[in-house]
């Protein structure tokens, strides 16, 4: 990196959730929406020992055998594993899949449950230990990790948002009722290998991508790997650090906000001497939201840059451009974020 890039790398924000001046917080948060799209957040509630242990648990069952795993899948909601380089994120600039391996989990939905419809992206999770044998230690415990640490950042993300709307000079409840009846949640263990990723020959350990959606909190082990693009088209390393999550925004917040705030493009690289592990949360808004450009964002010389549409048919539409068998009409496929960090 050049000293430029150093100086930015190491200048990405640090947001506070629990502060006692929002005001001012909401202030930081919009020069880090408008400046980067990429904060780390702190003061969110969680200690570093349950972080701890929501990595232990995701990497114990990445250490189960490759068939076991595969067995710990539901190909038609597309929850559980998904195995190593089944996704190609950036496939104009791949050659092979990313160099990864994940675990999907969503609102666990029953299929006897009034708002069961994989059409809209709601369904069952699968677990494991409840589809066939299971090495993992305390099966029951795992799951109950999974599910705390769901609910913990459903909790996160919908104070997030909040200060994301004061950010934007709304009422602190504006976005609210598109978070409170069943948001698009998702949760993705990721397992990244020790091979080396060669940008030059198309070798990625996740392939250049934007996040579809609103708000993406990502707990990573304490590996390096992740980079952004600048605007000037360099990439510069985001570090990990201890406790805090580093959370960036998506295509759906940009569109929101007239291309004010930023969903930067992010890749991984490995450099080849570990593995590493990372779990992004993924929080957008209820399937049928209504997502039109803010009028707080719009003026004379600023028309609307997006057409409207809703949080649902804008996530459909981006997987149906990045996955080239997806078919809107199969229910099959269509509940998987394919953004990862």
């Amino acid at each position: 990196m050049n000293t430029k890039e150093e100086s930015l790398a190491c200048s990405i924000p640090t947001i506070h959730l629990n502060c006692s001046d929002k005001v001012k917080e909401a202030k930081k948060l919009r020069l880090a929406c408008t400046n980067v799209g990429f904060f780390y957040l702190e003061s969110h509630g969680l200690a570093r020992d349950q972080l701890d242990e929501v990595l232990d648990a995701s990497r114990e069952f990445f250490e189960l055998p490759l068939e076991e795993k595969r067995c710990i899948s539901d190909h038609e909601m597309t929850r559980g594993y998904t195995a190593m380089e089944e996704e190609t994120l950036d496939p104009s600039n791949q050659t092979k899949g990313d160099t990864k391996e994940g675990f999907y989990i969503g609102q666990d939905i029953p299929k006897n449950h009034a708002l069961y419809n994989p059409a809209k992206l709601a369904g069952p999770n699968v677990w494991p230990g409840e589809c066939g044998s299971c090495s993992i230690s305390d099966h029951r415990k795992w799951k109950k990790i999974m599910q705390e640490y769901f609910s913990s950042c459903c909790n996160i993300g919908f104070r997030l948002q909040r200060l994301i709307a004061l950010s934007l000079d709304l009422d602190e409840k504006f976005f609210d009722p598109h978070f409170t009846h069943y948001p698009l949640t998702a949760l993705r263990l990721l397992h990244y290998s020790r091979e080396e990723s060669k940008p030059e020959l198309g070798v990625f350990a996740c392939g250049a991508h934007s996040d579809y959606g609103m708000l993406t909190l990502l707990l990573t082990d304490a590996n390096p790997g992740l980079q952004i693009r600048t605007l000037e088209g360099n990439w510069i390393p985001i570090p990990p650090r201890k406790g805090a999550f580093i959370v960036n925004l998506g295509d759906m917040l940009e569109r929101w906000t007239n291309g004010l705030y930023l969903s930067t493009v992010h890749r991984v690289i490995s450099e080849g001497s570990y593995e590493r592990f990372s779990i992004p949360f993924f929080y957008e808004p209820s399937f049928d939201t209504v997502v039109e450009v803010l009028e707080c964002c719009i003026d004379v010389n600023n028309p609307p840059k997006y057409p409207r549409t809703t949080s649902g048919r804008h996530l459909l539409e981006k997987y149906s451009q990045t996955h080239a068998d997806f078919n809107p009409h199969d229910q099959k496929g269509m509940i998987r974020n394919d953004n990862t960090v």
